[in-house]
């Protein structure tokens, strides 16, 4: 019995991972191509800071926030591989896994992550982490998160840029 209840409490969120990467690939078809059948030469990963939540004042006041994240391909002439959309909370906890399988970004093609108001899931010390690939030089994508919202009739929004993850120390 033990195993049933396992793969059930697996089947919503690989559903769940399966409509995130549906609803991604029909919003972003046209940014999108086919990847590429090559292996990759290039890989990385980028991390984004994001914040779902933010305390406005001592007395934990939090004004919650819309974020948008987006994924440039920086490049000219090569498809950019994404092979993970991973979003994380304040605690490092995986809250949503956005790609079931990769996809490739044409050149100089966008696609996005829209986690809305409401979802204060991520809190505030979410964070995206996306791996990427090529198969030969490319430019590093550009990845930017875009938080808006509000509390009372203050209104605000802030950018967070995405940073490389790359090994520090030892040897270069």
């Amino acid at each position: 019995m033990c195993h049933i209840a396992a793969v059930l409490i697996a089947l919503p969120l690989a559903v769940g991972e399966a409509r995130a990467a549906d609803s991604l690939t029909k919003t972003f078809a046209s940014s999108l191509t086919a990847v590429p059948a090559e292996a990759p030469t290039v890989t990385g990963a980028v991390y984004v800071p994001v914040y779902s939540s933010v305390t406005m004042a001592p007395g934990r006041v939090q004004a919650d926030f819309s974020v948008t994240l987006s994924i440039h391909n920086a490049s000219e002439q090569r498809p950019l591989i994404i092979r993970r959309i991973n979003y994380y909370d304040t605690a490092g906890a995986l809250v949503e896994a956005h790609l079931s399988a990769p996809v490739a970004l044409k050149p100089f093609a966008t696609i996005e992550i829209f986690v809305p108001t409401k979802d204060t899931r991520g809190g505030t010390g979410a964070n995206f982490v996306i791996d990427w690939a090529a198969t030969g030089e490319i430019a590093e994508p550009v990845v930017e998160a875009l938080m808006v919202g509000g509390i009372g009739a203050g209104h605000y929004a802030f950018i967070s840029q995405g940073r490389p993850i790359r090994p520090s120390g030892g040897q270069r």
